[in-house]
């Protein structure tokens, strides 16, 4: 049986890198850890994934990223698939964006970075809580 996934999307290598590494250090390989570099690879991922009837348990998304930002893309998510939890990571986005992504696509949290990794571990795990 497929692990339960946590995706994690950001156009910078080295905020993915960062953000598997704290997941794996904190929750071994409870969880698989999947990466992508833009909403669109992530939509092509969670495509992917749902026809391997793999669970995504938890989105942590970036806000600014080049084609489409992160309210966008987790909006376009939940329209699919609405009890996927959704977590913003930013340094940028503006206060329209979050409370737009907290009333269309369900979002469950907001961190700005640079985050901490106990708050970030204690939001997955309140997510995870949630459903």
């Amino acid at each position: 049986m497929p692990k339960k996934t946590i995706l994690c999307v950001d156009d910078e290598e080295m905020i993915l890198s960062c953000l598997r590494e704290q997941l794996a250090d904190h929750f071994g390989d409870q969880y698989q850890y999947e990466l992508a570099e833009s909403a669109e690879e992530a939509l092509e991922v969670i495509d992917e994934l749902s026809e391997e009837n793999v669970e995504i348990l938890i989105i942590i998304s970036d806000w600014l990223m080049p084609e489409m930002k992160g309210d966008e893309f987790l909006i376009t998510v939940h329209q699919k698939f609405p009890h996927i939890i959704k977590v913003l990571l930013t340094g940028q986005a503006d206060e329209q964006a979050i409370q737009r992504a907290k009333k269309e696509a369900n979002l469950f949290s907001c961190l700005h970075k640079p985050w901490n990794a106990q708050e970030l571990i204690k939001t997955i795990q309140s997510g995870i809580a949630n459903l």
